[in-house]
């Protein structure tokens, strides 16, 4: 608009032409950024864990990062929850590619890790230094985080179990991180919520994981807005 008062009026003064490309110039500018000031980014969540935050088996739409954003989102919080899932990862693993994770800048962490390593009857003592070495990682970049429990399957043995079973209310309350005691409370061992595997959450049995671990994810959202208001 401004170009095509500046063409029809050929004689205007060289200092009034002046302002006018200058008005021109900051239009531009304000238009090229967004018409605005920018609007605030959502909180990122990293659900950081094996098959059973990857979503083995499961159609898109039903996996556990995407059914509890929906969650969060429904009671109106602006969260992305990325999928930092992997099948497969034993603890090792998951140490190896954190930096990885960590790459997409998450404000918070969700820890889902270690029914692999217990399914393979590994030593503890391994599991125990690896999700250390995660929660160390972590508490390094200043990112709250949600640890979530496992329990070692019964056939191992009473002994396995118990050590297995310890190793993260342990390390929670050493690192000072939040605790959910068990990943599939209610899910393990109830066949109409997993799949044919008997081992796999299917889509019901992930909403009631969601449904269960919501109020611990909204603390830790809640945490992580405290921290970056504080940093800002």
């Amino acid at each position: 608009m401004l170009t095509g008062l500046m063409g029809t009026a050929p004689g205007w003064p060289p200092r009034r032409l002046a302002l006018a490309s200058l008005i021109l110039l900051v239009v531009t500018l304000f238009v090229q950024v967004g018409g605005g000031p920018a609007l605030a980014a959502p909180l990122k969540l990293l659900a950081f864990g094996d098959s059973l935050v990857h979503g083995y088996g499961l159609p898109a739409g039903a996996t556990f990062p995407e059914q509890l954003e929906a969650a969060l989102r429904a009671r109106g919080l602006d969260v992305e929850v990325i999928n930092g899932g992997n099948s497969g990862d034993t603890t090792a693993a998951g140490l190896a590619r954190l930096d990885w994770a960590l790459a997409e800048r998450p404000d918070a962490v969700l820890v889902e890790l270690g029914a692999n390593d217990s399914l393979r009857g590994l030593d503890p003592a391994e599991t125990a230094a690896n999700l250390e070495a995660i929660l160390i990682r972590l508490k390094r970049e200043g990112l709250p985080v949600l640890l979530a429990g496992m329990l070692a399957p019964r056939n191992l043995g009473a002994d396995y179990a118990a050590e297995f079973d310890a190793i993260y209310p342990r390390l929670a309350e050493q690192h000072g991180v939040a605790f959910y005691p068990f990943f599939l409370e209610a899910v393990a061992m109830e066949s109409a919520l997993n799949q044919d595997d008997g081992i796999h959450p299917n889509a019901a049995g992930v909403q009631v994981i969601v449904a269960a671990m919501l109020p611990q994810v909204l603390r830790l959202i809640e945490t992580a807005r405290a921290g970056a208001a504080a940093d800002g």
